[in-house]
């Protein structure tokens, strides 16, 4: 009985620590001397912790499209600042102003998400308040 019980405690402290170690900081990330702002058509968005991503098709001078993945802050914190899960869907235009990845993949930080067709603007990321 004593053996379950360590086991079940060394469990236990093991699956708390989990969560911490795959969240990952900013900094590790992204470059904050390296704004980015895109304009595109929503193809994905993830609503779930710990942070809620979207997908964007962005358009270059040239015409070629190429996909970018968003991260913003965790769900609860974005329904705080004035998102619900319906506030941006597939196929919305959005502008997005955040901050490109350091690998210089197509990834960004987002700071805030204005829709294109209302010039609503919410903020994305734990830095970010709501601008009605």
């Amino acid at each position: 009985m004593k053996l379950s019980a360590v086991g079940l405690l060394v469990a236990s402290a093991f699956l708390a620590v989990v969560p911490a170690i795959a969240h990952h900081s900013f900094a590790a990330e992204y470059d904050s001397k390296k704004p980015v702002t895109l304009k595109g058509i929503v193809t994905k968005v993830d609503w779930m912790n710990p942070h809620v991503y979207f997908y964007l098709d962005v358009k270059d001078e040239d015409g070629k499209i190429t996909n970018w993945g968003l991260e913003m802050g965790p769900p609860g914190l974005l329904q705080r600042a004035g998102w619900t899960r319906n506030s941006m869907k597939v196929g919305d235009e959005v502008i997005v102003e955040g901050t490109m990845a350091k690998d210089g993949s197509n990834q960004a930080n987002t700071r805030s998400v204005t829709m294109a067709t209302t010039g609503k603007k919410l903020g994305g990321a734990s830095s970010e308040q709501t601008n009605p």
